[in-house]
């Protein structure tokens, strides 16, 4: 699965970017392929120089459908908005993106500290 990652830096105007970002969303939402999407809002940076303040993510099958899904019309016009909105405050990544769920990071875990005889 690869994702668009969307870091939002703090706005000079924050009630204007709050304002159009359900207009940034609804097109963003219509990037064909899109799997799944999620928001978080920045509380804190613990280190590093980057100090965003929203985090935006489109889950996407693979590259390919990431850089078709940018490239349509809907990718364009929500990219448009975006940097409308954001004032060229965003930085975009793109990401192989791979996850486990915790049964089996406990399963794997409990592998390791079995006795070397012991192991699965």
């Amino acid at each position: 699965m690869y994702k668009l990652v969307i870091l939002i830096e703090a706005q000079d105007d924050s009630a204007r970017f709050d304002a159009r970002w359900p207009q940034f969303l609804a097109l963003a939402e219509k990037m064909p392929g899109l799997r799944r999407e999620v928001t978080s809002h920045v509380d804190r940076v613990l280190h590093g120089s980057l100090h965003p303040h929203l985090m935006h993510e489109l889950f996407f099958d693979s590259l390919k459908a990431a850089t078709e899904a940018m490239a349509s019309i809907e990718g364009s016009a929500a990219g448009q908005v975006l940097q409308d909105i954001s004032g060229g405050k965003v930085t975009l990544l793109l990401a192989d993106h791979s996850q486990d769920d915790l049964a089996h990071i406990k399963r794997h875990a409990e592998t390791l500290d079995a006795p070397p005889g012991n192991r699965a």
